[in-house]
């Protein structure tokens, strides 16, 4: 039997799985996706969330898909995966996304998958007034080759708005390079950095979690010193939190313990399981 149907909950608490239901709305990730929000409504083309790993961009991402998925008026796509050794083969998963496979007859050229996408992007952006947004997930990942087609789809517009609504999750590292980009960078209409979160953010994430997994009584599972040790050892980083809190509540119930305290989390930390 898992430990947290032990404890009486639904569901997994700290999973790290980008599961939109267990988003948690920090300050700096609710800013993120309500000035994304207000991009993609616009059409302006080109948003960039940036953020160390663990950060929680792909869970944000997928928060971004809930919200948009089933509005009429949208067009929603996401590639998790935008690595490509070449520019045909990035230009033909391109095209396995937006799902026009069928505007291809025979072996395709470059400038087939450049037109098919083109003709896509303006049937369904002008002709259907569509708003076509296309998440790239690990666009650390993408190449020069990659980084230029998408600039090149960034033109497509008129006179009023962008066809194309861009929006990338990477790495930090992805800012140098594009900077290195001129014409790519200055394309980008909403620049944002995720921090990690600071100690009270932490003890509502915690809290957070288990009442999304069922956990409805008033008893404390972490107390404060718990939450101060988590903070320490995780800095803040999502990823890092659950996974000390998922072995914390493991060792809770092996350990026939009714509370997880700072001394707990010290011998996780000492025994290198987290």
């Amino acid at each position: 039997m898992s430990y947290y149907s032990v404890l009486g909950l639904k569901k997994e608490p700290f999973s790290n799985s980008p599961d939109p239901e267990f988003f948690y709305e920090s300050n700096e990730h609710k800013a993120a996706l309500m000035r994304l929000l207000v991009e993609i409504r616009l059409r302006r083309g080109l948003s960039v969330i940036l953020g160390d790993v663990g950060v929680g961009k792909t869970t944000l991402s997928r928060k971004l898909f809930q919200m948009l998925k089933e509005r009429p008026d949208m067009l929603f796509y996401m590639i998790m995966d935008p690595t490509a050794q070449s520019e045909e083969l990035f230009l033909e998963s391109l095209v396995r996304t937006f799902n026009i496979q069928d505007q291809i007859q025979g072996k395709a050229s470059i400038l087939d998958y450049k037109e098919a996408i083109k003709k896509h992007l303006f049937q369904k952006g002008v002709e259907e007034n569509k708003t076509i947004v296309l998440v790239v997930d690990e666009a650390q990942k993408l190449n020069a080759d990659s980084l230029e087609i998408l600039r090149v789809l960034l033109n497509y517009e008129t006179n009023e708005f962008k066809l194309l609504q861009l929006v990338l999750f990477a790495q930090m590292e992805l800012l140098p390079r594009i900077k290195e980009i001129k014409n790519f960078f200055d394309r980008i209409v909403l620049k944002y950095v995720i921090n990690p979160l600071d100690e009270p953010e932490t003890r509502d994430l915690i809290s957070f979690r288990l009442r999304q997994s069922g956990f409805n009584t008033e008893l404390k599972l972490f107390t404060d010193e718990a939450v101060n040790e988590i903070q320490h050892y995780s800095q803040g980083y999502p990823r890092r939190i659950n996974l000390i809190c998922h072995n914390a509540l493991r060792n809770l119930i092996m350990g026939n313990k009714t509370v997880i305290d700072g001394a707990l989390i010290r011998d996780l930390v000492a025994r290198s399981v987290v």
